[in-house]
């Protein structure tokens, strides 16, 4: 199974009271679920990276003015200097259409300009060898497959690799949940096992709690810092993530979202 994220929403907790979901794993650790993001940004990484598992959420409407089939690059000396990655596609099913249904228009030419942006923003980075690894596996899935979603889904799990994350990834299509959003969202991470949520700050906003209290999961809240004069998070909820590994390299960048990592689940934000 494959990964996937859901953001948060207000739902009737009429039903949490419904018969618990059969587990899909071993019980333990954290999860959080989001959307498939092509090259996703850095706050998306930093929320992923903090958790155990990762219910990607892909089966949800397509929005094309959020982040699935684009990503927005910013120059490896230049943070001001930024130019949008985007894939042309096709949605069988009009705007109703399944992000895990949604393709790409012309698979050929978003191999070409993936391999040509990426090179062209990050070729120069000396950690260019980690990034190559991670353009690879992209390039090698647009080979294969014409599906936004294992595109997204492939560049994400290729950055999180890189970072050394050794969690999971399982796709929220694949289990069966009730309808209400925030109810939906309990029933993703108690049929993984899962023993918290992990939820991004515009989603808890939003969070009926109700449901993840009765299966008795604890939502915990993650944010990146913010009030911040160091760039790397300045820009977090702007650029891909491809920049922060091009410019301060994998080890670099794990050993600063691993603070962040133990600083949310320690209920401290800093």
């Amino acid at each position: 199974m494959t990964p996937t994220s859901a953001s948060c929403a207000p739902a009737s907790t009429a039903a949490s009271s419904a018969p618990e979901p059969p587990r899909l794993s071993p019980p333990g650790g954290v999860c959080a679920i989001h959307q498939p993001n092509l090259f996703p940004r850095l706050s998306t990484l930093a929320k992923l990276f903090a958790a155990d598992r990762w219910i990607v959420l892909d089966d949800v409407q397509f929005a094309r003015r959020d982040y699935q089939h684009r990503a927005r690059l910013a120059a490896l000396d230049d943070l001001g200097r930024q130019q949008w990655l985007s894939l042309p596609t096709h949605l069988p099913h009009g705007r109703p259409t399944l992000i895990n249904r949604a393709k790409l228009a012309d698979p050929r030419r978003s191999r070409r300009t993936v391999e040509l942006l990426v090179r062209q923003y990050y070729g120069r980075s000396r950690h260019w060898a980690a990034v190559r690894e991670v353009l690879e596996a992209v390039l090698n899935t647009l080979d294969t497959s014409d599906r936004v979603a294992d595109i997204a889904k492939t560049s994400t799990i290729a950055l999180l690799t890189a970072l050394g994350w050794a969690g999971k990834a399982l796709d929220s299509s694949e289990i069966p949940t009730r309808q209400g959003r925030s109810e939906r969202l309990a029933d993703l991470a108690a049929a993984t096992g899962s023993t918290h949520y992990l939820c991004g700050t515009g989603g808890k906003s939003y969070l009926d709690s109700g449901p993840f209290d009765a299966h008795g999961i604890p939502v915990l809240t993650f944010h990146t810092p913010v009030d911040t004069d160091d760039p790397l998070w300045q820009w977090a909820r702007r650029c891909s993530g491809l920049w922060a590994i091009s410019k301060i390299g994998p080890e670099e960048l794990a050993n600063r979202l691993a603070a962040q990592r133990e600083a949310h689940r320690l209920g401290v934000h800093t």
